[in-house]
């Protein structure tokens, strides 16, 4: 499902003009984005939890030189799921 596919859904859904529904949820990914990058995490309870991870320093290689290459630690964002939307999504997707 793409963005669009989501927005025509939720207006379909709930009967709301597509381009108010377009800017509603382009307003909340900009509110995660800006809070993930003000180091504030987003709890979203039953569906999960927009965070920021720590990845360690580590030392990696360049392919094309075969060098070894340090690679900084940095703060990666991650969603975590709710245990509910887990278990739906176990209980519910086919394992192909």
């Amino acid at each position: 499902m793409t963005k669009a596919d989501l927005v025509e859904q939720i207006a379909f859904k709930t009967g709301i003009d597509r381009a108010i529904v377009q800017t509603t949820v382009e307003t909340f990914m900009k509110s995660v984005k800006n809070s993930l990058e003000k180091g504030e995490n987003v709890y979203l309870r039953g569906f999960g939890s927009f965070i920021i991870k720590t990845r360690a320093a580590k030392t990696g290689r360049n392919i094309s030189k075969n060098t070894p290459v340090q690679i900084p630690a940095h703060n990666i964002p991650a969603f975590k799921p709710a245990k509910v939307f887990t278990e739906n999504v176990k209980a519910k997707v086919k394992v192909k």
